[in-house]
């Protein structure tokens, strides 16, 4: 028994030993850079910006990069989903044309990406928090780029924090564009857990059922909030055709904004981020907020079953604002920015611009 014992030691050493050895690998091979805005003879583009740095948001540094053709182009902050699934390197990889049109603000929020820190008060991840973060990032970029509102797209759980700053802060944006809306969490939820139940009931896939059976309807904790979401993206709910979580991981690795070292960072902030926010955002409702003093965009995929059209399309129908569009992507779910890139760009770089100088929006 004690030569087991003494095998089984060694075997834990070793491998914690080789863990650490990777991690630091990792560490020391994370070089991340961004390429600069040349033109046709490599010369910089006058005027352009493309950085990545760390600035101080709600005492804590969070990471931001700013990438333009010119600084003189409208601000577009992007508000990625989650909670703390950091999209910038995702971003950059399908739809990199909004650089030149856009002075575009990729930013990992509070607890997600390269703004993740284990020393992060667990007491400060609330909505509240990161819509006093976007806040003070915004603020931040106004002054330094020398403008007088931003436009907000935002995807998924970036909706939230998005859309709440819209209703609070009007004189800071020109426009609000929602991807994928969140409205009624519990309403949404109940309505994907539900569809994957059916979904698994008609493909007589027994281990779906007993998966979604065993977890019961919402409202869920985390790890059954995963099962559920796990079953609605197997069967088509979160990606419509041949994208894959797997396939959105390879392209962001493939751009030289990320290492390998930020799939460990993503791993840490993402279940970070859903631990400390989940319990408030699964009895979230943004369905009181009806009237706007500010653009408002909702950019949504026909197939969307994590976070269901069906309750978004009806929140939009309540709303009142200076103008307001609703746009479907019908060969998207979860992801337009990522299934359909193209018409994703038609939409924000031609016509999103071309309704904001419209008389009726010109005017809010």
């Amino acid at each position: 028994m004690a030569p087991l014992i003494g095998r089984i030691l060694l075997w834990a050493v070793r491998s914690v030993g080789a863990l650490v050895l990777f991690l630091l690998v990792l560490a020391l091979a994370d070089r991340p850079s961004t390429p600069p805005f040349t033109d046709s003879a490599g010369r910089l583009l006058p005027g352009s910006i493309a950085e990545m740095t760390t600035i101080p948001i709600g005492d804590i540094p969070q990471a931001v990069w700013f990438r333009g053709a010119s600084t003189s182009n409208p601000p577009l902050v992007l508000l990625h989903g989650g909670p703390g699934t950091s999209e910038s390197a995702l971003f950059r990889a399908f739809v990199p044309q909004l650089e030149a049109g856009f002075l575009v603000v990729y930013w990992d929020q509070r607890g997600a990406g390269r703004s993740f820190s284990p020393a992060i008060p667990p007491q400060s991840m609330t909505i509240d928090r990161l819509v006093a973060d976007l806040d003070e990032l915004i603020a931040y970029v106004l002054q330094r780029f020398g403008h007088e509102r931003v436009i907000l797209l935002a995807h998924s759980w970036g909706t939230v924090i998005g859309l709440l700053y819209a209703h609070r802060h009007p004189e800071r944006v020109a426009a609000y564009v929602g991807i994928a809306q969140v409205a009624d969490v519990p309403a949404a939820e109940r309505i994907g857990w539900e569809w994957a139940l059916a979904q698994a009931q008609m493909r007589g896939s027994d281990r779906a059922i007993a998966a979604l059976t065993r977890i019961g309807p919402p409202p869920h904790d985390v790890a059954a909030m995963l099962t559920s979401r796990r079953w609605v993206e197997r069967f088509g709910g979160s990606f419509h055709g041949g994208l894959s979580t797997g396939a959105l991981i390879w392209a962001a690795l493939r751009t030289s904004e990320v290492t390998l070292w930020d799939l460990v960072l993503f791993g840490r902030g993402n279940r970070f981020s859903l631990d400390h926010l989940w319990p408030e955002m699964r009895n979230l409702r943004l369905t009181g907020l009806t009237t706007f003093a500010t653009p408002i965009v909702f950019l949504l995929g026909r197939h969307d079953r994590q976070v269901p059209a069906s309750v978004g399309v009806a929140y939009f129908e309540t709303i009142a604002a200076p103008c307001k569009r609703l746009v479907w992507f019908e060969r998207s779910a979860h992801n337009p920015p990522f299934e359909e890139p193209e018409a994703f760009m038609e939409v924000v770089s031609r016509q999103v611009p071309a309704w904001l100088a419209s008389p009726v929006c010109a005017r809010h």
